[in-house]
């Protein structure tokens, strides 16, 4: 494990400090200037900018340089001397400096205007575009593997992974926001009545297209895996290796790591393993899931609506039926469709002869019930039951438990003769003998002693050898530790 994950992040400690307000604001202004290709800014030009505000009227230039120190001191800032504009040898002693921002705080600032900009939602989107794009971009890439010009192979490499980076958050947070709690409550009311049918085509189209495109991304990754994982890598490192820098170079073995690992996070997201599946599996499932919320949702709105529905019309309706009725008993057969039957008795049998909750009664074998009278006196006779003869079975259970013991018997003097037993050296033995072994070790293993007797009076003692061994069986294999047992005199 990299020994920077256990040290300290103390650039980032001006966001929770005590005056945070106050370094937020300067190293937001170096963050401007940095964009603006300003890398060194003065200390008046920030009291100047600071002043305009109404929370820093009272910021003096002593402030600012405790700020400014403070700051150093985290490894925000760097601070230079500025000699090109001194006209006396007290000007110089001064040492009026200018300040530049470090590169992780303009990274840290960076961030947090991701972060201000994002707001409560996640964001994201399922495009796509995204998608046919990364296809193109990959056979672009194993298009060129093979070319010997690094350059154009290293733009590539970067155009892929930018491509395969936005599609895979914006798909990420798009389907986190759909499963928040803000989401769930937006689809519950009737507003989304009308938005639900573009959400849907709008998800059906992305899982149309997610489905086709990754079939011939699977295909290219495949055709291509081994050879850019050992070569184009390599290549990747050496051109990387090239680049004229100032600070630190890195190993060309961290390099080849580092591109290794974002071509094998690229495979494991669209190829499946074994275990688990690939986030693109991962994908179709949540893509569905969310569609299928979407219709519940849309099914109790409805359900909502029908039951706060005036029915009015439809009363209306039903009496003008049954006044049209010209005798009781065609009012009678019409009650009788709408109401059901005033009385009606139910029987129950017991008995089930499918797990189908759709299955029609008239469609099912008649069953039988037997009514018993429903007097307090009433009792079931009882009938003597013959006493059947069980000797095949008790022949077959002796027969059995007397093989168990021949053959346990036939192991113990082939023991007795050696002296000991090893588990890993018995070959293909048959499930009674597996059976009365695992008892042996287990009455060693409750004992402090690693002692047990036999069910023939045998004492032995078990040892416990490093490593493992298989226990090959006629009905499979036991892989367990390496025991072998000594049978004393």
């Amino acid at each position: 494990m990299d020994e920077r994950l256990f040290k300290p992040l103390t650039e980032a400690s001006y966001l929770t400090a005590g005056n945070a307000w106050r370094y937020r604001a300067i190293l937001r202004y170096f963050f401007l200037q940095h964009e603006s290709m300003r890398h060194f800014v003065y200390p008046e030009e920030i009291l100047s900018e600071l002043q305009t505000s109404a929370h820093f009227v009272s910021y003096e230039e002593g402030d600012l340089e405790q700020d400014l120190r403070q700051l150093m001191d985290w490894g925000n800032l760097v601070g230079r001397q500025d000699v090109t504009r001194v006209a006396s040898v007290q000007e110089f002693r001064k040492k009026r400096f200018r300040y530049q921002a470090t590169p992780y705080t303009i990274e840290i600032e960076r961030m947090v205007c991701l972060l201000e900009q994002m707001g409560p939602s996640y964001g994201g989107s399922l495009e796509r575009t995204d998608v046919e794009r990364l296809l193109e971009t990959i056979q672009q890439l194993v298009a060129a593997k093979d070319s010997a010009n690094t350059e154009d192979l290293h733009g590539k490499w970067t155009e892929l992974f930018s491509v395969f980076q936005r599609f895979s958050t914006n798909a990420t947070n798009y389907l986190a926001a759909l499963s928040s709690e803000r989401s769930e409550a937006m689809m519950s009311v009737e507003g989304f009545l009308a938005y639900k049918d573009s959400l849907s085509d709008y998800l059906r189209n992305f899982i149309t297209t997610l489905q086709r495109t990754s079939r011939r991304i699977e295909a290219v990754l495949k055709s291509a895996e081994t050879d850019i994982y050992v070569t184009v890598c390599e290549q990747l490192a050496d051109y990387a290796l090239t680049i004229p820098r100032l600070e630190e170079r890195p190993q060309r073995d961290e390099l080849i790591g580092r591109y290794r690992r974002q071509w094998s996070n690229l495979c494991s997201w669209f190829l499946d393993s074994v275990q688990p599946k690939s986030d693109c599996s991962q994908l179709h499932r949540e893509t569905h899931e969310a569609i299928r919320r979407i219709t519940r949702f849309v099914q109790r709105l409805g359900d909502r609506y029908q039951q706060q529905r005036s029915r009015r019309r439809e009363y209306l309706q039903l009496a003008a039926r049954f006044a049209d009725c010209s005798t009781l008993e065609e009012a009678h057969v019409l009650s009788a469709c709408v109401f059901g039957l005033s009385e009606t008795r139910h029987f129950y049998a017991p008995g089930r002869d499918t797990e189908d909750i759709y299955a029609e009664v008239w469609e099912r074998p008649p069953l039988t019930l037997t009514i018993n009278p429903r007097v307090r006196t009433y009792k079931l006779k009882s009938r003597s039951g013959a006493v059947l003869g069980r000797a095949e079975e008790k022949s077959a259970v002796l027969e059995e438990y007397l093989q168990a013991r021949l053959a346990e018997e036939e192991m113990l003097t082939r023991i007795v003769k050696m002296g000991f037993l090893r588990v890993g050296e018995l070959g293909v033995v048959q499930p009674e003998i597996r059976k009365t072994l695992l008892a042996w070790i287990a009455r060693c293993l409750s004992n402090s002693e690693k002692t047990g007797n036999t069910e023939g009076g045998r004492r032995y003692r078990l040892h416990t050898r490093p490593g493992q061994v298989t226990l090959t069986c006629t009905d499979g294999r036991l892989v367990m530790p390496d025991y072998t047992l000594e049978f004393m005199e």
